[in-house]
């Protein structure tokens, strides 16, 4: 048996670079979301700001995100994982001490673009460690343990965030993060990267480069399904007020993450056994469930049920994607199947709340919800003609292994 097999005959997933690099990515995410939640209302109390404003200088990290998505990709494959990884995280860190220094919301606005932009490049590169080190046979497997981090930054980074600032205040919280990003950086010096491909040609930038095309059928299968979790997570505390679920909503995603957390030990397994379909439909339709839960006049518990669902649904949906589109692309493109499936998943994320907004004022939060559980349906249908069809969905990706 060699070093690079388990006890059981399959190859290792557990490696010291893949658990660097989980816990890296997860202080990164940490990070994204202690700031996601508090920095509208630090902009308003802060600086005297307007609520529309103040949104504008949270949401500000994820338009300078999708921004840095459109290269990211192909800098990581140009330059390399090490370089892209050590670079990027050397950036946000200089970017999280900025936040101690942003004394009017312009500048505010301006560190947050920024750092959104070294957030994508840093989540990429780190994300490619991971994938490089991941055996092809256990590819599902892993991807869905190294999206562990990020659904337990959901879970806690919010919870955290709003403490810090509620109880301690903000310069306690810039300094968490700061403390994050440091740790991030100093995991990223001390990690092993995988050699890089000897002897192939770097990429020029071209648009390929940046949109891998046999990443984006998959992609746009994100872009619909973020769009209906967005109205999850946009909506969700407004919602709750609305119904006087207020309990519900705050047990929401604890549900969300336990049944991930507890789900990621048996899909991602499944998905390389018997294929994406068997993981992927199974997503579709406990997702398509939460939605109509929160479509119809109900109580705490049925909310709390709801994120057990979205958990068993949009939890299962994003890493089995990531899965899919690293399998789609050679080794050498794969920064750029990475950044691709991100960007069209955060810019369904980042753009429904502009199209849900008049749904919700015309119809309501219930008609919304049902709405969007109906595009779950669509996708699926999509999902199907563009994928699920095809032999390699069906069974153990064996026209994968051509890629």
């Amino acid at each position: 048996m060699t070093s690079t097999e388990s006890a059981a005959g399959k190859p290792r997933l557990l490696t010291p670079t893949f658990a660097l690099a989980w816990v890296a990515n997860f202080c990164q995410f940490l990070v994204f979301y202690l700031s996601v939640t508090t920095m509208a209302l630090y902009a308003v109390e802060s600086f005297g700001a307007s609520d529309t404003v103040g949104g504008f200088a949270s949401s500000a990290f994820v338009l300078g995100a999708t921004c840095m998505r459109v290269f990211s990709g192909w800098i990581v494959d140009r330059v390399g994982h090490k370089k892209a990884a050590l670079t990027s995280l050397v950036f946000v860190t200089v970017v999280a001490v900025a936040y101690f220094f942003a004394h009017n919301v312009a500048v505010l606005i301006i560190v947050r673009m920024l750092h959104g932009a070294g957030y994508a490049l840093t989540s990429t590169a780190l994300m490619a460690v991971a994938q490089s080190v991941i055996p092809h046979e256990r590819r599902a497997e892993g991807t869905g343990y190294f999206a562990l981090g990020t659904t337990l930054a959901t879970a806690f980074g919010p919870a955290i965030g709003l403490f810090l600032a509620n109880n301690i205040g903000y310069n306690t919280l810039f300094s968490a993060a700061l403390a994050a990003n440091i740790v991030s950086l100093a995991l990223a010096l001390i990690l092993r990267y995988p050699a890089e491909p000897a002897g192939e040609e770097k990429p020029s930038f071209r648009l390929r480069n940046a949109i891998h095309p046999d990443v984006v059928p998959i992609g746009v299968f994100m872009l619909l399904v973020g769009i209906a979790y967005s109205g999850v997570v946009t909506y969700l505390n407004a919602y709750a007020r609305k119904e006087d679920l207020a309990t519900g909503a705050g047990l929401f995603f604890i549900a969300y993450a336990l049944v991930m957390l507890i789900m990621r030990f048996v899909l991602g397994r499944i998905q390389d056994h018997h294929g994406d379909n068997a993981v992927m439909y199974l997503g579709l339709g406990s997702f398509a469930i939460a939605l109509l839960i929160m479509g119809f006049p109900t109580n705490d518990a049925m909310l709390v049920a709801a994120g057990a669902f979205t958990g068993l649904g949009y939890g299962t949906l994003s890493p089995a994607c990531q899965a899919i589109s690293v399998r789609s692309v050679p080794a050498t493109q794969m920064g750029a199947g990475i950044s691709t499936m991100f960007l069209l998943m955060d810019f369904g994320i980042g753009a429904a709340p502009f199209g849900l907004g008049p749904i919700v004022s015309a119809t309501g939060f219930g008609a919304m919800y049902r709405i969007l559980a109906g595009l779950i349906v669509i996708a699926a249908a999509y999902y199907f003609f563009v994928h699920g069809r095809l032999p390699k969905a069906k069974s153990h990706h064996l026209e994968y292994d051509n890629v």
